[in-house]
């Protein structure tokens, strides 16, 4: 069995404006520990599909699932973290843009329709690269340090309340980040809690959320915690965070085992 550097918890929940309108939950991620000829990586991917867009639950879904398999196999082939670049991002989400028109031609359907985000990362042994298409965010602290950083901040659209997607044309706006270092901590989520996670006035991570939230993985055994992403649905379904978003909302959160 490969060893495995990581310990995470995740959760996805559908917000309370969702259960009201009876119209589902429209988020997605996923999170894989891909182990290559040269390194080995974390890689977590959240994508939350536009309310306003009917089959955006299955954007999300798209966009989460072909990025960490083109991030797997960019990690099995031996490449470098470092050279996933804004050209190789883009060739992964024209392939989530093609995989969607497969299935909106037969539904009478256009790209539109599954209108979703998209928020990356891949985390190896000293170096790290993150994704971001619109809203969300990843944050992630270094090893030995104090600071929680947000990769990239969450992007408004042409007009106030929007943001951008995989599925606009004629190209999505993508950013790309890429650290030489060792992250020790990370989280990937989706826009339904930036007001909880994001300090908007400072214009950075609100450290003692994040700290907060890392300590029950702390000395865990690595691989996926089952028991920490119940609590974690537990304390996204509960009263303190639905007061202050009825939005779905997805948080990943991973942690490098003895950091």
């Amino acid at each position: 069995m490969t060893k495995k550097d990581w310990i995470w918890a995740g959760s996805k929940r559908i917000g309370t404006s969702h259960i009201r309108s009876g119209t589902g939950c429209d988020d997605f991620g996923a999170c894989v520990e891909v182990v290559g000829p040269s390194d080995r990586a974390l890689i977590v991917v959240v994508s939350d599909g536009a309310g306003s867009a009917k089959y955006s639950s299955i954007g999300s879904r798209i966009v989460s699932r072909v990025c960490v398999a083109n991030a797997s196999r960019h990690i099995a082939d031996g490449k470098p973290i470092i050279d996933i670049s804004l050209e190789v991002v883009k060739d992964w989400l024209d392939e989530v843009r093609d995989r969607i028109s497969l299935i909106a031609d037969p539904r009478g359907a256009t790209r539109r329709d599954f209108a979703a985000t998209a928020v990356g990362a891949i985390v190896g042994e000293r170096t790290a690269v993150f994704f971001h298409v619109g809203d969300g965010a990843a944050a992630f602290r270094a090893i030995d340090q104090d600071e929680w950083i947000i990769a990239s901040w969450p992007a408004q659209g042409q007009f106030a309340s929007t943001t951008y997607f995989v599925t606009d044309d004629p190209e999505p706006v993508c950013r790309v980040t890429a650290i030489d270092y060792t992250v020790g901590h990370l989280a990937l989520f989706t826009d339904g809690i930036e007001r909880l996670v994001l300090d908007f006035a400072k214009h950075e991570a609100f450290s003692p959320f994040f700290k907060k939230m890392m300590t029950p993985l702390v000395g865990k055994a690595p691989g996926r915690n089952r028991d920490l992403s119940r609590q974690l649905n537990q304390f996204l379904d509960g009263k303190s965070v639905c007061e202050k978003t009825d939005d779905d909302k997805t948080l990943i959160l991973a942690s490098r085992a003895g950091s």
